[in-house]
């Protein structure tokens, strides 16, 4: 059997994988108490708020508007967007708190909640349609979306 080229679809999942992760050890982070604790979990949530406002911008200036080209349906972006807003109105909320307290807690774990929604769907929806799109070169997006990430990893850093 032929292994595929990873694309553009695979980088994005990378990136949902990795702040899973970081959630995960959010939540298991909540669960501890102590002074080093509570700025560990501001330090964690801040490297997944960063994380997802990279990659919310790449997919919102390369990969939505590359799938909107060549799909007939685009509903589903539409909603991906408004999901990408209400990420982006809570990670703003969550950067603004100065301390890891039960609402900081509360903020973080929505956020995780809806980052869950988000993936579930663009990978088995948004996904599928893009590879089977034929007039998207993915494999080509892919080198697109890892160089603007790297681009804004550093201007954000």
């Amino acid at each position: 059997m032929a292994t595929r080229e990873k694309d553009a679809c695979d980088l994005l999942d990378a990136d949902h994988r990795a702040v899973k992760k970081m959630f995960k050890e959010y939540e298991e982070l909540t669960n501890s108490r102590g002074r080093t604790v509570a700025q560990k979990k501001i330090d964690l949530a801040r490297q997944i708020c960063h994380e997802l406002t990279v990659h919310a911008q790449i997919e919102e200036e390369i990969f939505y508007p590359a799938l909107r080209a060549v799909l007939k349906d685009t509903d589903l972006l539409a909603e991906a967007e408004v999901e990408h807003q209400s990420a982006k109105d809570l990670i703003a909320q969550i950067e603004a708190m100065g301390e890891a307290d039960e609402m900081f807690d509360a903020k973080v774990t929505v956020l995780g909640e809806y980052i869950d929604h988000h993936v579930k769907e663009e990978r088995n929806e948004i996904f599928p349609k893009a590879r089977s799109a034929r007039k998207l070169d993915l494999v080509s997006m892919r080198d697109q979306l890892a160089e603007r990430k790297e681009e804004l990893m550093g201007e954000m850093a």
